[in-house]
């Protein structure tokens, strides 16, 4: 469930962020989104298997070339990786969005929202440890970051059937988060999970030596 990054904004901010460079001044946005406000961060699918995400767009191909123009100059740039990210995500080459969002997260490491993009953007490249180890830094954030822990009991779910994982990342989502807007979802996925693990028989295990 992710938010479409719009190519018409993005190609308002790169036009700025131009003009800005050419007069050698710096800027910065607050990452996974194109305004002052904060936006919801890109949530995965469920259930969706790693491989596949949400519906992509097309790629704006001169919008991007337009950032990787300004990386040149400026490998660490924010707001040039942040927005770069954004395309390779929105047009479902979520691998390509890994990169940038790296390189816009190492700059900015206390963007809950970035984190989160990157650690779902992860997911859908097939790297699911690598998605939760990501998620764990967006909640040492914010530990009660709706769309982390969203997304968390996806990943444990579908990536590691980790189905008690899932469950507890869920319970936290709306225990902190009661006026969640997805809240009848989650309470249908937790119906279900409890149920998986019901049905689950308990192996016998060798013991530790």
């Amino acid at each position: 469930m992710s938010q479409q990054h719009t190519s018409s904004t993005t190609w308002a901010l790169i036009s700025g962020a131009c003009l800005v460079l050419g007069l050698a001044a710096g800027y910065v946005i607050f990452g996974g989104q194109h305004a002052p406000a904060p936006v919801a961060t890109p949530v995965p699918v469920a259930p969706a298997p790693a491989a596949s995400g949400p519906q992509p767009g097309l790629f704006d191909e001169q919008a991007a070339q337009a950032l990787r123009n300004i990386l040149a100059r400026d490998p660490a740039n924010l707001q040039a990786n942040t927005q770069l990210g954004h395309l390779y995500y929105d047009s479902g080459r979520f691998a390509e969005a890994v990169g940038p969002y790296e390189k816009a997260f190492a700059v900015d490491a206390k963007n809950v929202n970035l984190s989160t993009d990157l650690g779902t953007s992860l997911w859908y490249s097939g790297r699911p440890d690598e998605a939760i180890a990501q998620f764990g830094k967006s909640l040492a954030i914010d530990p009660t970051h709706p769309q982390t822990l969203f997304n968390l009991g996806i990943v444990r779910r579908d990536g590691k059937q980790d189905y008690a994982g899932a469950l507890q990342a869920w319970e936290k989502l709306l225990a902190a988060n009661p006026s969640y807007p997805e809240r009848a979802k989650v309470e249908q996925l937790m119906a279900q999970m409890r149920t998986q693990i019901g049905s689950t028989p308990i192996a016998p295990v060798r013991s530790a030596k």
